[in-house]
């Protein structure tokens, strides 16, 4: 699969209406061979990331905005299916709290950054305060404008200190957004994720997209790209997604530690251990 067209360009500008929410070009297939492919990466997946916990040398974000209903919990749950929980979290990134905006606005997403042998999934994430923050006037334009710099800075450092960052916008239209609200409302299981505000934000929906536009074009650097995302189509989302991780995974060249000293007589020992009834 050939994802490269997804990936923003750090010179020029974008416009996100040459972008289609619904492509899957990249993909011959139908649906269910794009799921059984997902599957296979998955244990690619797997396989790589309890390797890259093992090593311990090694950190990567993985950030994710999208409007809502664009599947953010989505690709949380069906591209990182079967990862070992102990060496991958998620960091929600929700309206700030009273402490939290006592601070910088870096300050909260600073300390949820990767450790060493770590993948942390960032639903949203410091973006907001270039986007919500932005589209509903929370602070002057002389503020929020010399985020972009900000941005591009924190994630300069991170990536120097050791830590890889990618960043997918999702891309949905609003029909398709206004067709997954339905499906909440029609489905019992689902009703407690409709929130009516969300029908209130929709009439941002402009606003929000050239917000996100400037986002793109601003801080898409070649250490930390920006990947517009198709997200009508659920499955081609997970599974272009999951592509490019495998690849980062597999560019990390990464390798197991060295197992202890003298391990054949440890196993020599184990091996006499199960033969016996000694305790």
């Amino acid at each position: 699969m050939d994802y490269k067209k997804y990936r923003v360009p750090t010179k020029g500008k974008i416009n996100l209406k040459d972008y289609d929410p619904d492509d899957s070009s990249e993909f011959d297939g139908k649906k269910k061979d794009g799921q059984d492919t997902l599957l296979k990466l998955n244990q690619e997946i797997e396989a790589l990331q309890e390797q890259m916990f093992a090593e311990g040398k090694r950190r990567l974000i993985v950030l994710v905005q999208a409007m809502d209903t664009a599947g953010k919990d989505g690709v949380i749950r069906y591209v990182f299916e079967g990862v070992n929980p102990s060496g991958v979290r998620v960091a929600a990134f929700k309206a700030p709290s009273a402490i939290e905006l006592s601070h910088d606005y870096l300050w909260r997403v600073h300390a949820q950054t990767p450790g060493k042998g770590e993948i942390v999934i960032f639903n949203r994430s410091h973006y907001e305060d270039v986007l919500v923050v932005r589209v509903h006037n929370l602070v002057p334009q002389e503020v929020w404008s010399r985020r972009y710099e900000h941005i591009n800075n924190f994630e300069k450092m991170l990536v120097d200190e050791g830590t890889t960052i990618l960043k997918f916008f999702l891309y949905i239209d609003p029909k398709e957004q206004a067709k997954r609200f339905l499906a909440r409302v029609e489905d019992p299981t689902k009703q407690w994720k409709f929130n009516p505000g969300d029908l209130e934000e929709r009439k941002y929906w402009v606003e929000y997209m050239q917000a996100y536009e400037d986002v793109l074009n601003k801080t898409s650097t070649d250490y930390a790209p920006w990947y517009v995302i198709p997200s009508n189509k659920k499955w081609y989302r997970n599974l272009l997604i999951a592509n490019i991780l495998r690849d980062t995974l597999k560019g990390f060249n990464m390798g197991y530690p060295e197992p202890p000293a003298d391990l054949e007589v440890y196993h020599k020992k184990l091996l006499e251990m199960t033969l016996s009834d000694e305790v």
